[in-house]
C-alpha cells in the first residue's frame, strides 16, 4: 500500500508547490506600505516660477539614501542639489538648483518604509508651461525583477522552514516522544532548520539590491551588505541567524541525547527542552514581528507580541501537521493513537489562538469593512480566511478518524489480553508439566555425556591428526554465521513489510492519512497566500492614502476654482487584465475661449499609467453643440496635454474621455461640468 501511495504524495506536493510558485510570481513587485499622501509642488501642477525644493509627504516614516529623491529636467538631467533630508514628521525634501528654465520636470522617489518594504514612484510638475520630456518612468518599480522574485521566494521558504522546524520539534517533544528516535522525523526537523538558515542568508544577501537598484550584480556588494546590517530589517535577519545557532543545539539534544536517557532523566530533560525551545521559537517569531507590519502603525507595542503568538500558533498547527503526515507515511514506527489525540488538542488550541490574534490583526490592518473588498490586502485576507475555514473543516474530519482509530486500538488491546489469558491457562495444563518428565531428560543428557567422553578419548588418541579438520570446521562455522545473519535481516525485512501491510490495511488509519494529506495540501497554499499578504500594502494604509490624496485634490480644486481652473476625476475600466485606473482632466482657466487642457491617467495605486491613446470630446447638450473632439499630445508617462482648447459658450458641458489601454481594450467615461 505504501509503495502505491507515496508517488501520489510526491505528485500532490509538487503540484501544490507549483501553484504556490505561481502565486508568488504573479504577485508582482512589493506594494508600497508607506504611501505618498502629498507633495509640493503637487502632481501635474503648473507653477509660475521654479521652486527652491521639492518635498514629499508619506503615510509613515521612511528611510532615505543619497539618491532616494531625484528631480529630472525635460532632457533627463538631474537638477536636485545635495542629499534628501527630513523636513518634519513624515515629510522629506531635496533642494533644487536655482534658475531652472520652464518645462516639465519629473520627480522620482525610492525609499524604504518603516515596515522594511521598498516604495517607489514618480510624478511630474511644470514650470511656466508644460513641455515634452524624454524621461520615462513606466519601469520604475520597487522590489521587482529577478531580485524581487528571489526575495519573495526566500520569504516563502523562510516561513516554511520556521513552521517545519518549530512545529516538527513541538510535535516530537509534546505529542510523540518516541519520534525522537525515528529517522524520518529527524530528517524533517533538520530539513526545516537548514531551509530557514539558507533562506535567511539569501534574504540578507538580496536585501541591499531588493531595496535599491534591483540588479543581480549588487547581491554580493559588500558595501550594500554593510548598509543593510545597519537597518532594522538587517538586524532582524542577523538576530534570526544567532537564534538558529541555539536552535541547532536544541535539535542535537532532542534527537541525539534525548532518546538515550532513562525515563527519570527524560522527564527532567523534557522540561528543560520545553522551556529552551519555547524561548528560541518565540525569538525566531519576533525576528519577523520586529521588522514588518506589526512594528509600525497603530498599537505597535501590542501588535508585536500578538504577531509572535500568531506565528507560534501557525507553526504548532501546520508544522505539527507536517510531522504527523511524515509519521503516517514515512515512519516504520507506528504512531500511537494517543499521540494523534494529543496533537489534535494542540491543533485545537492553535486554531483558537489564530482566530483571536487574526481578528485583532485584521482590525488593525484594515480599519473598516469596506477595506475587505475595496483593497487588495482585504481581498487576499478573505482568501486566507476561506483557506483557514477549509483547513478547519478537514481537521474536523481528521479528528473523527482519530477517534475511530483510538476505539480500534482499545478493542485490539482487549482481544490481545484475552488471548494471553487463554494461552496462559492452556500452558498450565499441557503435557510438558507431567511429573518425571525432567528425569527422562536427564538420562538422555547423561547418555549423551558418556558418548561425549568416549569421543574425547578417541580424539585424544588421534592427536594432531584433527588440526586441519578443526580449521575447516571454523571456516564452515563462520560461513554459517554470515548466512544466519543474512537470513535474520531478510526475516526482519519480511516482518517489517508484513507490519506495514497490516497497518495500512486498517481503514481508520488509511482514512486519517488521507485527511491529513489533504490538510497539508491546503496548508501549503495557505502559506503562499500569507507570504503574498505580508508583501501587500495594508488596507488601512491604502485607504488613508486615498483619503489624503482626495483631500489634497479637493483643496487644490477649491484653490484653483477661485482662479477659474477646473479638475474632473473619472474612474475607468477597459475590461482587460490591466484596465482599471483613474483619468483626471484639468481645464485652465475653464472659461469661454482658449483653455489649457491636461489629462493625467493613473493606476488605482496612484502611479502613472502608460497607455497608448487618450481622446476627449466636449458636448453642450442643451444647445446641441458638439461633440467637439480634442486629441491631446503625450507629454510624459500618464500625462497628456492640449493647448488653446476652444469653449464656444458657457454652460453645463459633458466632458467624455476615451481611454485605450491596448489594441482592443478601451472605454469612454464622462462627467458634466460648468465651464464659463
Amino acid at each position: 500500500m505504501t509503495q502505491t501511495i507515496t508517488p501520489r504524495v510526491r505528485t500532490l506536493v509538487l503540484l501544490l508547490l507549483a501553484a504556490c510558485g505561481l502565486l508568488l510570481t504573479t504577485a508582482g513587485p512589493a506594494s508600497a506600505h508607506a504611501a505618498l499622501t502629498g507633495s509640493d509642488p503637487q502632481q501635474g501642477v503648473v507653477v509660475d516660477k521654479a521652486p527652491d525644493q521639492v518635498s514629499l509627504t508619506f503615510s509613515e516614516k521612511v528611510a532615505l539614501s543619497s539618491d532616494s529623491l531625484r528631480v529630472l529636467d525635460p532632457k533627463g538631467k538631474a537638477v536636485q542639489q545635495g542629499t534628501p533630508f527630513e523636513v518634519s514628521g513624515t515629510t522629506y525634501a531635496v533642494k533644487l538648483h536655482s534658475g531652472l528654465p520652464d518645462g516639465t520636470y519629473t520627480v522620482t522617489y525610492q525609499v524604504v518604509s518603516a515596515d522594511s518594504h521598498p516604495v517607489a514612484g514618480a510624478f511630474t510638475f511644470s514650470v511656466g508651461a508644460p513641455s515634452t520630456t524624454s524621461v520615462s518612468v513606466s519601469g520604475d518599480t520597487a522590489g521587482g525583477g529577478i531580485v524581487g522574485w528571489l526575495y519573495g521566494f526566500g520569504r516563502y521558504m523562510s516561513y516554511a522552514g520556521f513552521i517545519v522546524l518549530v512545529g516538527g520539534a513541538a510535535f516530537v517533544l509534546g505529542c510523540w516522544q518516541r519520534g525522537a528516535g525515528v529517522r524520518p522525523m529527524q530528517r524533517l526537523v533538520v530539513g526545516g532548520w537548514l531551509t530557514l538558515t539558507s533562506a535567511t542568508l539569501l534574504l540578507l544577501l538580496l536585501r541591499g539590491s531588493y531595496t535599491g537598484s534591483g540588479k543581480v550584480g549588487d547581491v554580493f556588494d559588500l558595501d550594500l551588505l554593510g548598509n543593510v546590517l545597519q537597518t532594522k530589517a538587517g538586524a532582524a535577519l542577523v538576530s534570526r541567524l544567532l537564534l538558529l545557532a541555539a536552535a541547532a543545539l536544541f535539535i542535537s539534544v532532542l534527537f541525539v541525547a534525548y532518546d538515550k536517557r532513562e525515563d527519570e532523566e527524560k522527564r527532567d530533560l523534557t522540561f528543560g527542552l520545553a522551556i529552551g525551545g519555547t524561548v528560541v521559537a518565540a525569538g525566531l517569531a519576533a525576528s519577523w514581528a520586529m521588522a514588518e507590519h506589526a512594528s509600525v502603525g497603530l498599537q505597535a507595542g501590542i501588535a508585536m507580541p500578538v504577531d509572535v503568538v500568531h506565528l507560534l500558533a501557525v507553526a504548532a498547527w501546520l508544522g505539527g501537521l507536517t510531522a504527523l503526515l511524515v509519521a503516517l507515511y514515512r515512519s516504520d514506527t507506528p504512531v500511537e493513537s494517543a499521540a494523534v489525540r494529543r496533537f489534535s488538542q494542540v491543533a485545537f488550541g492553535s486554531v483558537v489562538a489564530l482566530v483571536a490574534t487574526g481578528v485583532y490583526q485584521s482590525w488593525r490592518q484594515l480599519g473598516s469593512w469596506s477595506a475587505f473588498t475595496g483593497t487588495r490586502y482585504g481581498q487576499l485576507l478573505l482568501v486566507k480566511i476561506g483557506l483557514v475555514a477549509l483547513l478547519v473543516g478537514v481537521a474536523f474530519i481528521s479528528r473523527r478518524w482519530t477517534a475511530q482509530l483510538a476505539d480500534t486500538v482499545v478493542q485490539r488491546g482487549k482481544r490481545a489480553q484475552q488471548k494471553e489469558r487463554v494461552g496462559a491457562g492452556a500452558s498450565g495444563s499441557g503435557p510438558g508439566s507431567r511429573p518425571g518428565s525432567g528425569s527422562g531428560s536427564g538420562k538422555s543428557k547423561g547418555g549423551g555425556g558418556s558418548k561425549g567422553a568416549a569421543s574425547k578419548e578417541t580424539g585424544a588418541g588421534k592427536g594432531g591428526a584433527t588440526a586441519s579438520g578443526d580449521k575447516r570446521a571454523v571456516s564452515e562455522a563462520a560461513r554459517d554465521s554470515k548466512r544466519a545473519a543474512q537470513l535474520a535481516r531478510q526475516q526482519a525485512a519480511i516482518d517489517t513489510a508484513r507490519q506495514k501491510r497490516t497497518r495500512d490495511a486498517d481503514p481508520h488509519r488509511f482514512g486519517l492519512r488521507r485527511s491529513v494529506l489533504a490538510e497539508a495540501g491546503v496548508a501549503v497554499v495557505l502559506l503562499a497566500v500569507t507570504t503574498v499578504l505580508t508583501q501587500t500594502e495594508p488596507g488601512r494604509t491604502e485607504e488613508d492614502a486615498k483619503a489624503a490624496k482626495a483631500a489634497a485634490s479637493s483643496a487644490s480644486s477649491d484653490a484653483s476654482g477661485t482662479s477659474g481652473a477646473l479638475t474632473l476625476d473619472m474612474s475607468f475600466d477597459t475590461g482587460g487584465t490591466d484596465g482599471k485606473g483613474v483619468v483626471t482632466v484639468d481645464f485652465d482657466p475653464a472659461r469661454v475661449g482658449g483653455n489649457e487642457m491636461h489629462v493625467y491617467v493613473q493606476r488605482p495605486n496612484g502611479r502613472a499609467f502608460d497607455i497608448p491613446e487618450v481622446k476627449v470630446a466636449l458636448t453642450l447638450e442643451a444647445r446641441k453643440i458638439g461633440p467637439l473632439a480634442v486629441t491631446p499630445d503625450r507629454i510624459s508617462t500618464g500625462h497628456w496635454s492640449a493647448s488653446n482648447v476652444q469653449i464656444p459658450m458657457a454652460g453645463d458641458w459633458k466632458v467624455a474621455v476615451t481611454v485605450r489601454t491596448s489594441d482592443i481594450d478601451q472605454t469612454t467615461v464622462s462627467k458634466n461640468a460648468q465651464i464659463g
